[in-house]
């Protein structure tokens, strides 16, 4: 990876989504603007905040896909990155960096 270019994976995020109320909304609902969540695979040598294995939150029309070895990534700039969710932080805090 070059420069500040994060490739993250969203095959283990689940398409549906549930309800506090336990409504069940597919996939394929349309909804207005969602962020989307995807793990880290591989980071550019000037990326500052991420490392690999976090979660990251980012907007899903401005992303670019590529398939490597018939799987399917996106490539994200750090600065398109809205949010990061990782394991590194200690228990009390949240977890994500704003």
């Amino acid at each position: 990876m070059l420069h500040d270019r994060v490739l993250a994976s969203t095959e283990d995020e689940v398409g549906e989504r549930q309800t506090g109320g336990g409504l069940v909304i597919p996939a394929t609902a349309s909804i207005g603007k969602r962020l989307a969540w995807a793990a880290v695979v591989a980071i550019g040598r000037n990326v500052r905040q991420i490392e690999i294995g976090d979660r990251v939150l980012f907007d899903p029309e401005d992303r670019a896909e590529v398939e490597l070895q018939s799987k399917t990534y996106v490539l994200l700039r750090e600065r398109d990155i809205h949010a990061v969710a990782a394991p590194r932080v200690k228990v009390e805090r949240t977890g994500l960096y704003l």
